[in-house]
């Protein structure tokens, strides 16, 4: 293997191999459906259901980041959108295709790493995460924000669900730096609502609020220690 460092995109792999999960990791994640894990629920997130049901958002065509087992990618096909689903591991979408076809809902699934994606530029109406940012590493925030803008529209819209710092279920409380220095995300960074507005800036904030709780099963999916924002680029 090849460990000179020669450009930008040398460094960024080199800090990858460091602190990211192999797909091998969420493949073993994904492979018990019993396990008592909230999210493994097929209903989609309060949040995301609140944006239609207040007619911010339309039909239009979605790309959703780490999809996993595909819960809120079928419910935005269910609402009439044009979904891209994406994820690097091969269990979950498995299920996801699962469940997409017991609804009878059309969904392009992608078995990718989201920084290898290829896509035309401008040109989603609506991107959504799910529980994907919070395990995105800091040196691959401003990736991850270059995605997020070249694949919006003007004026289109970007919603996150992420664990709160100290939340119940992860949001780990520790600097940027110290993730570097102990090689570990601890099951994934914790955010506030001030760091959030910090790191999106360059977008407009429509909303940033905790996720409302909602006692299992229910036809919409919320539980404490998530934060969730929506934001429209600008």
């Amino acid at each position: 293997m090849k460990e000179t460092i020669y450009n930008y995109n040398d460094l960024l792999q080199m800090l990858d191999s460091l602190l990211r999960e192999p797909s091998q990791f969420w493949d073993s994640f994904y492979a018990d459906r019993s396990k008592k894990i909230p999210f493994f629920v097929n209903s989609p997130d309060e949040n995301l259901v609140s944006y239609f049901e207040s007619g911010i958002l339309k039909q239009g065509k979605v790309l959703e980041l780490g999809c996993g087992p595909g819960r809120n990618a079928i419910y935005l096909a269910e609402q009439g959108c044009n979904v891209d689903a994406v994820d690097l591991s091969v269990e979950s979408l498995n299920w996801a295709r699962e469940r997409a076809n017991e609804k009878k809902v059309s969904i392009n699934f992608i078995y990718q790493n989201i920084f290898d994606l290829e896509i035309e530029k401008r040109t989603y109406d609506f991107v959504y995460d799910s529980g994907c940012f919070h395990q995105i590493a800091p040196h691959r925030r401003m990736s991850y924000i270059t995605l997020v803008n070249n694949s919006l529209k003007q004026n289109g819209y970007f919603a996150i669900t992420c664990f709160e710092q100290g939340g119940e279920y992860g949001g780990a409380n520790i600097t940027d730096w110290e993730v570097y220095r102990q090689r570990s995300l601890h099951g994934g960074l914790g955010y506030t609502v001030e760091k959030l507005r910090e790191i999106f800036k360059d977008f407009k904030e429509i909303e940033i609020r905790k996720m409302v709780e909602y006692e299992q099963p229910n036809h919409k999916f919320g539980v404490s220690g998530f934060l969730t924002a929506l934001l429209q680029k600008c």
